[in-house]
């Protein structure tokens, strides 16, 4: 069952990443390359975060259904390692407690 995230019925998504190799200036031109590309595609990138600890980076991006995520995920598989999570707002949870 799909449920609306939010407006425009898309869906929001957490993705943890791990660098397979030291990033580099490249890499990063690379990155920006790929965002671009997705934003052409659909998919909006509402935060992306460096991290100490476990994982090296966050993206929090928004895009109609996790087929046109995915294949934009696909695309990062030769820099980066994904854990990619659907995130369903409290509020739109909380209707499906019964």
């Amino acid at each position: 069952m799909k449920i609306p995230l939010q407006s425009g019925d898309r869906m929001i998504f957490i993705t943890l990443v791990r660098f397979r190799k030291k990033p580099t200036k490249e890499f990063l031109a690379e990155s920006n390359k790929l965002v671009q590309k997705a934003a052409t595609e659909g998919i909006k990138f509402l935060g992306m975060y460096w991290l100490l600890g476990r994982y090296d980076g966050v993206l929090i991006w928004e895009a109609p259904d996790e087929k046109m995520l995915m294949k934009a995920a696909i695309r990062w598989g030769d820099y980066v390692s994904l854990e990619t999570l659907v995130a369903v707002p409290r509020e739109e949870a909380a209707k499906l407690v019964e």
